[in-house]
């Protein structure tokens, strides 16, 4: 019989909602395993090495909106882990201008996967988990992954995309009140096709190296380069818009990379090429209808919440402030 390892609060997802709350957690004397499907943790907040390079292709940067974010913020840039890239916003450029708001937009050294790589340490998280089932036990949780192995928790926080956590919750025949299914079934997402490509020569584009363009076929176009992410190597993120992903999502990769290529061929200078590409797909990039809270605790269900960037704001700040509320929650709550 596998042997089940057990903590005080069991988390679901090791991006950044789940790293704020399991690093608060952790401080305050709560035994926490976070638990994620992936090669390492971050979520979103990806970055991928091509030869020589690096390149963000999750998060691109970063606001801070509220005292509290802003508090975490200035410790890593204290510690020269997170700096300032740009100011304000207009479409067509990050240059402050009549449509910019004023805020800093702040980049990672080493790109973005560097921040939750820095909140995972000293942490029991476990990567390469793929959970397939949580079901509720006498005295909490169990999440149970491909392998047949077991994890508990006293308390268990879900921060995956809402369609994911329900799955998992229906895998091990947990039925939800009806009111907070229908407020996790409203939650939606638009997704996202991201091409990210080794170039070499030069790549025109407004300072300081980006492009947005809401609501066009290309969305995003990025010098990681000009980021300061990339010194070795000119790589460019390039993001396909909402429409666009939808119509290409299921296409074969070749096709959907050369119409994200074909999106940079404008960009790029005289005599430069693509040396290589890669795509990466993400199903739940941007959330579309959050959730009004920072989190929602379960009714009927003794110690299960959800979290993530659906919740109460989508984006960086609003999947910390959700995992830093989730974790107040269960602060609050006696384990004695």
């Amino acid at each position: 019989m596998m042997r089940i390892e057990a903590a005080d609060v069991l988390v679901i997802g090791a991006g950044m909602a789940g790293l704020m709350a399991a690093r608060r957690l952790h401080e305050n004397g709560r035994r926490v395993l976070v638990l994620d499907k992936g090669r390492g943790v971050g979520g979103r907040m990806a970055t991928r090495r091509i030869g020589p390079g690096l390149a963000d292709h999750g998060a691109q940067f970063f606001t801070v909106r509220t005292p509290q974010f802003r508090a975490f913020v200035e410790q890593w840039e204290a510690a020269g882990l997170v700096y300032e890239w740009s100011r304000g916003w207009s479409d067509g450029s990050l240059l402050l201008s009549r449509a910019g708001d004023g805020y800093p937009r702040y980049a990672v050294r080493g790109g973005f996967t560097a921040v939750p790589k820095r909140l995972a340490r000293d942490l029991a998280v476990h990567t390469g988990v793929q959970v397939t089932a949580v079901t509720a036990v006498d005295n909490g949780w169990q999440a149970v992954d491909g392998e047949g192995r077991r994890y508990a928790g006293r308390a268990l926080l879900l921060t995956p995309p809402a369609p994911q956590a329900l799955a998992l919750l229906d895998a091990g025949q947990i039925a939800l009140r009806a009111a907070d299914r229908a407020a996790l079934e409203q939650i939606a997402y638009a997704p996202c096709l991201c091409g990210l490509f080794w170039v070499e020569g030069r790549v025109r584009l407004p300072e300081p190296g980006a492009l947005q363009r809401p609501g066009a076929p290309i969305s995003w176009i990025a010098d990681n380069q000009r980021k300061g992410i990339s010194p070795q190597a000119r790589l460019i993120t390039v993001h396909a818009g909402p429409d666009t992903s939808r119509a290409l999502w299921d296409a074969p990769e070749e096709e959907a990379l050369a119409t994200l290529e074909v999106g940079l061929a404008s960009f790029l200078g005289p005599g430069a090429a693509v040396k290589t590409g890669q795509l990466k797909r993400w199903r739940y990039a941007l959330p579309t209808v959050v959730h009004p809270g920072r989190v929602l605790v379960a009714q009927d269900a003794p110690g299960l919440l959800f979290a993530g960037d659906a919740f109460g704001g989508p984006r960086v700040e609003g999947a910390a402030l959700s995992g830093l509320a989730a974790a107040e929650q269960l602060l609050a709550v006696s384990h004695d």
